[in-house]
């Protein structure tokens, strides 16, 4: 929905499929490759009483153009696809933000709101959330970019709903992919796993077990300003695990929990922003590629 802008694209390649065009990427499967499983409906979690909140909301605005409020608790939940496996290795013109070895490309908000080094803990090739510490961002700005993370959920399960696993890759600080433990988990649809937070769920969830490492390849358009005026939106492809969640969705605005979706005129160019909700979730193998639009 939405206006479309008429973009063109240098050609990528993302997770073997190449992007042809604004919005087009191919979808063929490889010759030989083994027969997909056919989709599965969404898994509910175990019996529990929820937690008001947990599932969904009723009394939240409507998100522009849709029928649905924030977070709804009737919208119903994407359904479940078992992903493949992939290679994912940095291409040469990336500008590698993790490669394992240190956080010198991070940086987090001191007490007084000056920018210090990043605080989140390093493990063995991972780093993992800094519970508490507070969210960390790249010392460059992005505009369009390229973008893939790797993340995984604790290995050892504990909380529900949006307490499992919480975490989100922030395009430019305010566009937020949601990080969060699926497997045998229910939240509200449109801020599980791969969702874009409060406006769309993905058109499938493809989560791997607690533990296992996953995968985000995101496209993502930056919104562009004449003033205060949106003259193009937001759009962001995601890719989850190999699983196309995302196709060039139109982003309403800025993320938020139980807030209406509106834009706010930026900068072209911001950080990447790791969200800090006090689970520990792991990253590695982080690593960006600017994208230029061809006139």
């Amino acid at each position: 929905m939405g206006r479309r802008s008429k973009v063109r694209w240098v050609t990528a390649v993302v997770g073997g499929s190449a992007l042809l065009g604004a919005g087009t990427i191919a979808l063929g499967a490889r010759q030989g490759a083994a027969q997909a499983p056919a989709p599965q409906p969404a898994q509910a979690g175990p019996p529990a009483t929820a937690k008001p909140g947990e599932l969904g909301y009723t009394d939240t605005p409507l998100i522009p153009g849709q029928k649905w409020r924030v977070h709804d608790v009737e919208r119903p939940a994407p359904t479940r696809v078992a992903p493949g496996v992939i290679a994912s290795a940095p291409p040469s013109d990336a500008l590698v933000l993790f490669d394992g070895k240190d956080l010198s490309k991070w940086a987090q908000r001191g007490p007084n709101n000056e920018i210090v080094d990043a605080k989140w803990p390093m493990r063995e090739g991972y780093f993992e959330t800094g519970a508490k510490t507070g969210s960390m961002f790249t010392r460059e700005s992005f505009g369009d970019v390229q973008l893939h993370v790797e993340w995984a959920a604790p290995p050892v399960v504990a909380g529900s709903s949006q307490g499992r696993g919480n975490s989100g890759v922030i395009l430019m600080g305010r566009y937020e992919v949601q990080v969060l433990d699926m497997h045998n988990n229910q939240t509200y649809a449109d801020g599980g796993a791969a969702s874009l937070y409060g406006q769309w769920p993905p058109l499938v969830t493809a989560p791997r077990a607690p533990g296992e490492w996953q995968t985000y390849d995101i496209i993502f358009e930056a919104p562009v300003f004449e003033g205060d005026k949106v003259v193009t939106p937001a759009f962001a492809t995601v890719i989850w695990n190999g699983v196309l969640a995302h196709h060039r969705k139109e982003l309403l605005g800025p993320t938020a929990h139980r807030t209406a979706p509106k834009y706010v005129a930026h900068a072209p160019t911001l950080p990447l922003t790791l969200q800090d909700h006090s689970n520990p979730v792991r990253y590695r193998n982080i690593w960006v590629r600017r994208l230029v639009r061809a006139s």
